[in-house]
């Protein structure tokens, strides 16, 4: 009963904060995010659709109007008026409460947490009906996250111990344990730059980390090791680290903002700087694509299980199976299990026969998997690899690099393998007109 009464005071709160005549905004908007909060990801699964349901167009709305568009003699003008009229009336009234809300001090941070728990419950349990909710927040992002709104700064030493955690805490792709590690990453050599929101100016929404070379890197090592340092002929910037502070913010594309404007902002600081490149990992690789596929549950990918055995040489296999303890006639199968037997090992990155074997294979199947392997909707099915590419970058083989990240993290997740996803300046040139807005660079 109680969590009933939650929903339905949530719910009659949210009616009531759209109507222009309330002068008490805020102290509902309190309310309601209490009410919110008070919540578990369970009950806000059930609060979302009913939101869905209970603030949605009548259909007997709209049925007069689609009768009409089958009118064959209406005049241009009684056309565009017709249009109107249904654009109007199709319009989400969850739209008009939302907008409401962002505009209340705290309301788009809230409607960030909000997304963040519908992107969840869509990824645990694929619920689509979820997805008008979600295209609802989605549009009003995109009105709040443009123009005027958005500026960039440099995070250094100088910046407040806040910023300098945030970064700290937020950072996913290469986590760090300690203060001294994210000091370690603000130095001459090493950049970090992030997006601000100007009703959100104590948080970065989403940042990078820069590191400025000789050359184009292959291992993370060489850019988080204890042997990097400063050179003077340096030539590269690398993007090492891309990360999302706000859940609720991702596919919104400012990660393409965001590195459009560091480009711009370091060649127009370093002439040297003629490379930009990225240093990335490949997510999922082993234990969503690799590993299923030596398992025998292919389904999904167009790297079927018998073709893995013609990735690797004559020798490379007698190598495979000998680790394995395999000898005589063997078919692909066997030889599947072999090498799922040797991967399944992290200790295998210690046998240098083993390494010389897996590297050149290792590496023309991850190439496969990044440039060949696609979503239902065409995308690249790697992540990281949609990410950059959908952003106008560039990749092929040899820019595919193997014993890049020989962490126990870059084993499990992608048995070492780590991608140069390349930037070019022609690509700066063809974006600088659409992001022109966003202001100049801001050091705090």
């Amino acid at each position: 009963m109680y969590k009933q009464d939650k929903k339905k005071n949530f719910l009659e709160i949210l009616k009531r904060i759209s109507e222009d005549q309330e002068d008490n905004k805020e102290e509902m908007f309190q309310r309601l995010r209490s009410l919110y909060t008070d919540m578990s990801l369970e009950e806000k699964e059930g609060l979302f659709k009913d939101i869905i349901e209970q603030m949605e167009t009548p259909k007997e709305d709209l049925l007069p109007l689609i009768e009409r568009i089958h009118v064959s003699d209406m005049s241009p003008s009684e056309w565009s008026i017709l249009l109107s009229e249904l654009r109007h009336r199709v319009s989400s009234p969850r739209l008009s409460t939302l907008l409401s809300i962002s505009r209340i001090p705290g309301g788009l941070r809230f409607l960030l947490d909000m997304r963040s728990d519908i992107l969840a419950l869509r990824r645990e349990s694929r619920q689509e009906e979820l997805k008008a909710l979600d295209r609802d927040i989605v549009l009003l992002f995109e009105l709040w996250f443009c123009e005027g709104f958005l500026y960039l700064e440099e995070i250094t030493l100088d910046s407040t111990y806040r910023q300098i955690e945030i970064i700290k805490k937020s950072d996913l792709v290469h986590p760090m344990t300690s203060m001294e590690e994210m000091i370690k990453r603000l130095g001459k050599d090493r950049r970090c730059f992030a997006l601000y929101h100007r009703l959100i100016p104590h948080e970065p929404i989403v940042f990078i980390e820069v590191a400025i070379t000789k050359g184009i890197p292959k291992r993370i090592d060489e850019i988080l090791g204890e042997n990097s340092e400063e050179r003077e002929d340096v030539d590269t910037a690398v993007f090492y680290s891309i990360n999302n502070t706000q859940n609720g913010l991702a596919g919104l594309g400012l990660g393409k903002v965001l590195i459009a404007r560091v480009m711009e902002h370091l060649k127009k600081e370093d002439e040297r700087i003629k490379n930009f490149v990225t240093l990335s990992p490949v997510p999922g690789f082993w234990d969503k694509y690799l590993k299923p596929i030596l398992e025998g549950d292919d389904m999904k990918f167009s790297l079927k299980s018998q073709k893995l055995l013609e990735f690797f040489s004559k020798r490379e296999r007698r190598v495979i199976l000998n680790k394995a303890n395999l000898e005589g006639d063997i078919d692909w199968k066997d030889f599947n299990k072999a090498l799922l037997r040797i991967l399944s090992d992290q200790r295998w990155i210690k046998d240098q026969q083993l390494v010389k074997a897996l590297e050149r294979p290792m590496i023309k199947i991850a190439a496969h998997y990044i440039m060949k392997e696609k979503t239902p909707t065409g995308k690249p099915l790697n992540p990281v690899a949609n990410f950059h590419l959908s952003n106008g970058a560039s990749v092929s083989e040899d820019n595919i690099n193997f014993l890049a990240n020989t962490s126990p993290k870059g084993l499990q997740e992608s048995c070492t393998i780590m991608v140069n996803y390349i930037y070019s300046l022609a690509l700066l040139t063809s974006i600088e007109r659409s992001l022109k807005w966003l202001g100049r660079i801001v050091r705090r």
